[in-house]
């Protein structure tokens, strides 16, 4: 590859993590809200308000983007939002008989099974210095979150949402583009809406009565929901899925610095010494001289 292919390729590189690390960080910003809101509204109503909302946004903004999309690209927007939204489900309903700290680690066990899975599907190779960034993100999710780990049906429900999570960053990575980010990011939304509603389908979405609630659902639709996964769709058409894992394990250390800032937490030995791991993970994989660039990523044929 030569220097001047190489270089323009490396910059998309760079800005395409920069953009992961926006969404992990508005991700993050959601867990203390997402805290407070469901002590007034139940979490199967919420979900389903909020993909509901930020799928027709995502759509009136740009009505033509799944038009002009290929009758393949759109079967594989149905696919990696069917399985986006059953991961939302399990992982909800996981966490209504787990701890938040337990849910949050297990959940992060998707930054391990997205290197096998694309080694397995996308025949990808997966350098040992990636594979010492999986060992010190997982560290580093455990140093956060964990504080004894027992295994119930709701700790199951959980690690079969990490699994689904793993296999959408695989199924993004192989199947996203340039040219039809905006339009896999509608139809996700969209199927993402309707599994979210399914629960609530029999009695109707419980909606917030406090204006403060609408700002905090408005906010999670808008920019950690729709805006999000536009950024995360577009992103992952210049990264391999196993970058992307290990950057999006940045979720739980802005979720920690968002409590300290704004919701009245106190930092702690954990979160500095958890966050360093993960951060340190991070760096290790984007500093690693001779790192995939935006032509080597690995996409399947569309």
């Amino acid at each position: 590859m030569s220097s001047r292919v190489a270089a323009p390729a490396g910059r998309r590189s760079g800005l395409a993590t920069l953009a992961l690390v926006g969404v992990t960080a508005s991700w993050g910003s959601t867990f203390f809200l997402i805290k407070d809101l469901l002590d007034r509204v139940p979490a199967a109503d919420f979900l389903a308000l909020r993909f509901c909302i930020a799928a027709v946004v995502l759509a009136v903004v740009s009505p033509a983007a799944v038009r002009r999309m290929s009758r393949r690209a759109r079967r594989q927007g149905l696919v990696l939002g069917g399985v986006y939204g059953v991961a939302q489900l399990l992982q909800t309903i996981g966490l209504e008989s787990t701890d938040a700290s337990v849910s949050g680690f297990i959940t992060g066990m998707y930054v391990v099974a997205t290197p096998v899975l694309a080694g397995w599907l996308l025949r990808e190779r997966i350098p040992h210095v990636v594979w010492l960034a999986i060992a010190l993100s997982t560290a580093g999710l455990a140093v956060l979150s964990l504080r004894g780990l027992s295994i119930g049906p709701g700790e199951a429900l959980t690690f079969a949402a990490a699994m689904l999570y793993a296999l959408h960053i695989v199924g993004l990575g192989a199947w996203s583009s340039t040219q039809d980010a905006y339009g896999l990011a509608v139809l996700q939304m969209a199927v993402i809406a309707v599994v979210a509603a399914l629960p609530t389908a029999y009695d109707g979405i419980t909606l917030p009565t406090r204006a403060d609630d609408w700002v905090a659902v408005l906010y999670m639709a808008l920019v950690s929901g729709a805006l999000a996964l536009l950024a995360q769709t577009w992103a992952q058409a210049h990264l391999t899925a196993t970058r992307a894992a290990i950057v999006m394990t940045l979720e739980p250390v802005f979720a920690a610095a968002f409590a300290v800032a704004l919701g009245g937490e106190s930092v702690t030995t954990r979160m500095a010494v958890g966050g360093g791991f993960v951060l340190a993970a991070m760096y290790l994989v984007e500093l690693t001289p001779g790192r995939h660039l935006e032509g080597e990523v690995p996409h399947l044929a569309q």
